[in-house]
């Protein structure tokens, strides 16, 4: 987050990575009890269904912590804050990274953007502005605007080979942001020229027919649309098999 030329840091609590000893232990419990068997009908016994309810448990407790500290966080940024600029980030491709998926995902980015939505919706001083997936954030320099080409997700400081500036590579994304976010409000730059509270940019494809639509049927009698009743076509086929009846006589 920057602030009035302060960047301040919020770390990742963690909660699953902090309860991952007790999930292992319960799990080992749960795997040496007498459990159900769809194949032969087996029923769980009875110590299954405790050590099963036990580690229920430690998943919900980590749960309500990670909603907990997300509710808490994005309040205090919606309070504090005039101007939030969130990037439309691509989570379910970051989660492919078997290195970094479980650290991601225990995160909660995709939740943090939609409560920042409702909430800054709701305050009419606020207005939340966002990155579009494919803006260079981390590859652009904040001090000359020069861009790389390729930046490494390991590579975690950024240095520029047109004014040598040395900065961290996350302090970099956030001063970007904050230039782009000044850019929304004063209506230049790339994001300018926008309303009070810009709409959310869509995910890719989004706006691309994925499926040909289908002809709309004629409208018959009886139902909009052209759908008629079961006792419709009951009726219908009862009266048409008594006019054949009395052609035929």
């Amino acid at each position: 987050m920057h602030a009035g030329g302060e960047i301040r840091t919020v770390t990742n609590p963690g909660h699953y990575d902090q309860a991952r000893k007790r999930l292992r232990r319960a799990s080992r419990v749960v795997s040496r009890r007498q459990g159900p068997d769809r194949r032969t009908g087996q029923k769980p016994s009875k110590r299954w269904e405790k050590a099963n309810a036990h580690r229920n448990k430690v998943h919900h407790r980590v749960a309500n912590l990670r909603e907990d500290a997300l509710h808490k966080l994005t309040t205090a940024v919606a309070a504090e804050y005039s101007t939030i600029v969130i990037e439309d980030l691509n989570v379910a491709g970051m989660l492919r990274n078997r290195r970094l998926a479980r650290r991601i995902a225990d995160a909660g980015f995709g939740e943090i953007r939609c409560q920042l939505a409702y909430k800054t919706s709701q305050r009419h001083a606020t207005r939340i502005v966002v990155a579009d997936r494919w803006y260079p954030s981390s590859k652009t320099c904040s001090g000359c605007g020069a861009v790389k080409a390729k930046l490494p997700l390991h590579v975690r400081t950024y240095e520029c080979d047109a004014c040598n500036l040395v900065i961290d590579r996350d302090d970099n994304a956030a001063l970007n942001l904050a230039a782009l976010a000044a850019a929304a409000v004063t209506g230049t730059g790339v994001a300018g020229d926008q309303d009070t509270a810009p709409a959310v940019s869509k995910p890719r494809g989004a706006d691309q027919k994925t499926r040909a639509t289908r002809p709309r049927r004629k409208a018959e009698a009886g139902r909009a649309g052209g759908a008629t009743l079961p006792r419709q076509r009951q009726t219908e086929t009862r009266g048409r098999t008594q006019a054949e009846a009395l052609t035929l006589c």
